[in-house]
């Protein structure tokens, strides 16, 4: 092998090794928008980073879906998102996991709607989207975040 098909050679495995290691980062067409799932429990493993604010969040083990929760009044955001018809079609998970993978918006998107860190250990509710069918890992990109008693949409920034 000679020096520049070498150099190729790493470059290409090094690119792999970082796509195997490297965090994933799902845009909004990898997740099913046509049933959006409702969850809550408490923050565990905060990681206030991009490309996206995740955190762990460990389901209430009598999780049940909020009776007022489609009567929540949705923040507007720049992104045409038809919040009611979001929340009025929540439903909880088919899948068990006590824990699942949220997904926020990008940081510069978390200062425009000036949400407060995350701590473990608090309260949160989310309402967004997983896989379709539920498949894969318990993993959940948020459309609103509820936190302390207000909703947060997380599309886009605030109108």
């Amino acid at each position: 092998m000679n020096r520049r098909t070498s150099i190729q050679f790493g470059l290409a495995v090094a690119g792999l090794v970082k796509s195997q290691t490297g965090s994933a980062h799902h845009g909004w067409s990898s997740f099913d928008q046509t049933r959006p799932i409702f969850l809550s429990g408490r923050a565990a493993n905060v990681r206030w980073r991009n490309p996206h604010v995740e955190f762990t969040l460990e389901l209430d083990p009598a999780l049940r879906l909020p009776t007022d929760l489609a009567g929540r009044r949705v923040p507007a955001q720049s992104a045409q998102v038809d919040g009611p018809s979001v929340l009025k079609r929540a439903v909880l998970p088919k899948r068990r996991d006590p824990r699942w993978e949220i997904e926020l918006a990008p940081i510069f998107r978390i200062n425009q709607w000036q949400i407060p860190q995350i701590q473990p250990g608090q309260r949160v509710e989310v309402v967004g989207f997983t896989f379709s069918g539920e498949q894969g890992s318990a993993l959940l990109r948020a459309e609103y975040l509820l936190l302390d008693d207000r909703m947060y949409g997380l599309r886009s920034s605030p109108a």
